[in-house]
């Protein structure tokens, strides 16, 4: 047989050559297929999941294709040669790199998209904190993995390492896998059975519903998952053969000297505990507490966070709270007084002041925010100005300033069209002289 380059003959050379080819066409039609069909089919899916993973795997994909394709190529010329060996370890070990890029890429892939959708459900708890340790967590696997294979296809011992993980390394691997999916589903599980335990009450809205069962959710997820934290942290210390008892002692003791010294800890805790189940307010309520008023934005056993109007952030232990004030639950309620003039005909001025509160109520923008049509109540007060007629109504929960304003802005511009006075402080000065009227009755006495 005719002998070429390298010592290959002229048939070893045309088989490797029409593997590579092979391999090369494959991964060119893998690719077409990706672009024209999968493409097509994942457009009509709803999850944009699938989208995801087509994009980012495509190029990893087509790649560990070809170098798979010239690895067989090089595995049928004869080894005895050290060019040829040597190149064969090259490629295996980029394919074997390679594939693990592709994993770490696949598997950040899927925890990218859930990562989006836990924010964009307000999904609780530590399943986002976890998200960004998972990262960290999969680069070190990546990086040991990458170095295990490499000293394997190289042919550097590595029982040592082999040895102990495959006596403790897998269960760790589970312990943490399992702490992972546990964290994970208890974040999944307990907002969905919360909503279908809480009971809705009268008068209550569905958006009340479900800040009542977020505030809920989020304090009974973060508890079990901390819990889950412990017992697996716990576990891999056992496994790992530390005592646990020292510690535990250690803990217990640690504990016992921080109750003398926290006990507003606890009072928090429990305040906090009693507001929750209580359901005195939630998430997205406004309210006032401690002489503090704003919209909740968060909430837990511990402290209460709260921002008022001028976005001040105002943190407020659950222990210091004597009386919550909240300005939101179930329904809320526009009340304020209208002045006039006195010499206004208060019963036309009521007339007036009913039939736009009835129209408002009867607007279709306002008819499913407005619950009860803004009326008038009584006669409030005899002003130094104006007679105070008090008004009244009821709203959706966090509605009531926006009806209020709409309300004024539709009275102002009634008493404009009725000449209805509005009034404004004023006083009358007199110098001395007699008040006309009683110049008046003195002349008529006179006569």
């Amino acid at each position: 047989m005719e002998q070429t380059f390298g010592g290959l003959t002229i048939k070893e050379i045309i088989i490797a050559a029409v593997i590579v080819v092979v391999f090369c066409g494959l991964a060119w039609f893998i690719r077409f297929a990706l672009e024209k069909w999968v493409k097509q089919y994942t457009k009509k899916t709803a999850t944009k999941l699938d989208d995801s993973i087509i994009l980012v795997m495509q190029k990893p994909v087509i790649t560990i294709i070809v170098l798979l394709g010239f690895y067989i190529a090089v595995l049928t010329l004869p080894q005895e040669k050290d060019v040829w060996s040597y190149t064969l370890k090259g490629l295996a070990t980029a394919l074997s790199l390679m594939g693990i890029f592709s994993a770490v890429v696949f598997i950040d892939t899927i925890i990218n998209w859930y990562r989006r959708q836990a924010i964009a459900s307000n999904n609780v708890g530590l399943s986002i904190r976890l998200i960004g340790l998972s990262w960290i967590v999969i680069i070190l696997v990546a990086i040991w993995l990458s170095v295990m294979s490499v000293l394997g296809i190289w042919g550097k011992d590595v029982s040592i390492v082999t040895g102990w993980l495959g006596e403790h390394g897998w269960r760790i691997a589970l312990i943490i896998g399992i702490a992972v999916v546990a964290i994970v589903g208890v974040g999944e599980i307990i907002p969905r059975m919360v909503v279908r335990t809480l009971a809705r009450r009268p008068r209550e809205t569905k958006n009340e519903v479900k800040k009542r069962s977020d505030t809920l959710s989020k304090v009974l997820v973060s508890t079990s998952q901390v819990f889950i934290v412990f017992i697996a942290a716990f576990m891999i210390l056992s496994e790992l053969r530390i005592d646990i008892m020292p510690i535990m002692a250690g803990v217990g003791v640690v504990g016992i000297a921080i109750g003398f010294g926290a006990q507003n800890l606890v009072r928090d805790l429990l305040a906090g505990f009693f507001i929750i189940i209580e359901n005195q307010y939630r998430v997205g309520d406004v309210i006032k507490i401690a002489d503090v008023g704003g919209i909740v934005e968060s909430i837990n056993l511990r402290r209460t966070v709260l921002r008022d109007l001028d976005g001040i952030v105002h943190v407020v232990p659950n222990g210091e709270i004597r009386v919550a004030n909240n300005l939101t639950k179930e329904l809320s309620r526009i009340n304020f007084n209208v002045s006039v003039g006195y010499g206004e005909d208060l019963d036309h001025v009521i007339k007036v002041i009913n039939r736009v509160g009835q129209q408002l109520a009867e607007d279709p923008e306002w008819k499913d925010i407005v619950l009860i049509a803004p009326k008038v109540l009584r006669v409030d007060n005899f002003g130094d100005s104006g007679i105070d007629i008090r008004v009244a109504g009821d709203t959706q929960p966090m509605r009531q300033w926006d009806v209020a304003g709409q309300l004024r802005l539709r009275l102002k511009r009634e008493f404009d069209k009725e000449g209805i006075e509005i009034p404004w402080p004023h006083t009358k000065v007199y110098f001395g002289n007699a008040l006309p009227i009683l110049n008046s009755n003195q002349k008529a006495k006179d006569k």
